[in-house]
């Protein structure tokens, strides 16, 4: 998710939620557009009668049609996937190019941003506390399904950052969108206009027993002093509260000048590829250097 902040459009950014360099291709939009079509009895002629129908009936269309068009092949080792279902559709038009692909886009050179992501993502347990029983034999067995040959690496590396961590949660850190974000701030910098600086959520929620964890979108009420008002997810406790402080601060510094820093933090610094330093929020806020950086390697090399 990007965000404008200050004085001005686009004056700086933020990206939460997953870094999008890579779009929809033409050809799977109209694959996913046929189909909805189809669902409906319409011919591509008809298509000024979707503004006539109900929402509810293009929702259920759409659903229908996402199960119909098959997901695209992952792309090897080392590519950058393109998005893939409903979004954005790289037509050289309105969307003339794929934003951070290959490179970081000209038009916004100047312009300072904050990237980041959280630890876990989707947490299998979140809504199947079931999931919470995985052996350490089962989680080894969907690994070997994914990567294979890799899987006893890429098993060792994960171990080696999270030592403490339990089966069902080990599925979700290996599984982590981290690698789009540093691209993202690797082209960024690379452009030497502007600066980007990295964030690593990881604090986890103590609702629903912990089993969500640090999950998809959960930095979101730390940004704006809204712990208590989203209770559901952050638990609505003193030390949500304690961290919503350190974090809204630095999203109110960054859109104010560029530069998140203040002294409620370690000292921020500007993203760097070499050494790739992150601002880890969590009960205790730190900076490190790169910390799965063994571990993003096996996953992303054949």
């Amino acid at each position: 998710m990007a965000m404008p902040a200050a004085r001005g459009l686009f004056h700086k950014a933020v990206v939460q939620s997953g870094s999008g360099l890579k779009m929809i291709r033409p050809d799977e939009s109209g694959r996913l557009a046929a189909a909805v079509l189809s669902e409906l009895g319409l011919s591509k002629s008809q298509v000024d009668k979707l503004q006539d129908l109900p929402t509810s009936r293009l929702v259920e269309a759409m659903i229908a049609a996402g199960k119909r068009v098959p997901t695209p092949p992952p792309p090897p080792p080392g590519a950058i996937a393109a998005r893939a279902g409903w979004g954005p559709t790289v037509d050289g038009k309105n969307l003339p190019a794929d934003p951070f692909d290959p490179t970081a886009p000209a038009i916004s050179a100047n312009i300072p941003m904050l990237i980041g992501t959280v630890l876990n993502e989707a947490s299998p347990s979140m809504s199947d506390p079931k999931a919470e029983l995985l052996t350490e034999e089962e989680m080894e067995a969907q690994l070997a399904k994914t990567y294979r040959n890799r899987a006893g690496r890429v098993l060792e590396a994960a171990r080696k950052i999270y030592p403490e961590a339990k089966p069902v949660e080990l599925s979700s850190l290996i599984a982590r969108q981290r690698t789009n974000a540093i691209i993202q701030a690797t082209r960024k910098i690379e452009q030497k206009a502007a600066p980007a600086y990295l964030y690593l959520f990881t604090w986890k929620t103590p609702v629903l027993d912990g089993r969500p964890r640090a999950f998809h979108c959960s930095e979101i009420p730390f940004v704006f002093y809204n712990t208590d008002v989203a209770a559901f997810a952050t638990g609505g406790t003193a030390e949500a509260r304690e961290l919503a402080a350190k974090v809204s601060d630095a999203w109110i510094n960054f859109a104010r000048k560029g530069d998140p820093n203040h002294p409620g933090l370690p000292k921020w610094p500007v993203f760097e590829p070499h050494q790739g330093p992150v601002m880890v929020f969590d009960k205790t806020c730190v900076v490190k250097n790169d910390p799965d950086r063994e571990l993003r390697e096996l996953l992303t090399t054949s």
